[in-house]
């Protein structure tokens, strides 16, 4: 199963496209404002509103064997934690030996902005590039869990 934090995911359409050359079910988690697939493959989950519940609900369900595809490092964390294979939308992976230094940067970022109003927003811009790094690690992650080897 591949799970979507779908909420500002840029690479929902790579997902099903993957997803569907390799027969491998997803479920896009929201809490609203997504238009569903006809793909009987992949199943639209909407969550009540509220803060993190489509992570909540992913990290609950993600385990080994599974794709997680997010941008938020808790839900990164749980995830990888559970044994789940995760992805952020530029490809790179996320594993137990990169997720806490992941979350730190991000901590110590929060606190960065925090501290000074004018650091706000920021961050480089989704490129061409990005989403094709996706692709080829979403295809790489699941050939290999067909195999049965870790990614």
């Amino acid at each position: 199963m591949i799970y979507v934090d779908a909420d500002a995911c840029p690479v929902k359409a790579e997902v099903e496209r993957v997803a569907s050359r390799h027969g491998v079910r997803v479920a896009v988690v929201s809490n609203g404002g997504i238009r569903p697939s006809a793909n009987p493959l992949v199943e639209t989950v909407i969550v009540p509103e509220g803060p993190d519940v489509a992570d909540k609900w992913i990290a609950d369900r993600a385990g080994p064997g599974d794709v997680v595809v997010t941008g938020d490092i808790p839900l990164a964390a749980r995830a990888v934690e559970a044994g789940a294979s995760v992805l952020k939308h530029d490809g790179e992976a996320l594993t137990a030996r990169n997720v806490g230094q992941a979350l730190a940067t991000r901590d110590l970022m929060a606190d960065l902005r925090a501290a000074d109003p004018f650091r706000q927003g920021g961050g480089r811009g989704f490129t061409k590039a990005d989403r094709s790094r996706f692709l080829d690690a979403l295809e790489r992650t699941l050939r290999s869990l067909e195999k049965g080897a870790r990614p």
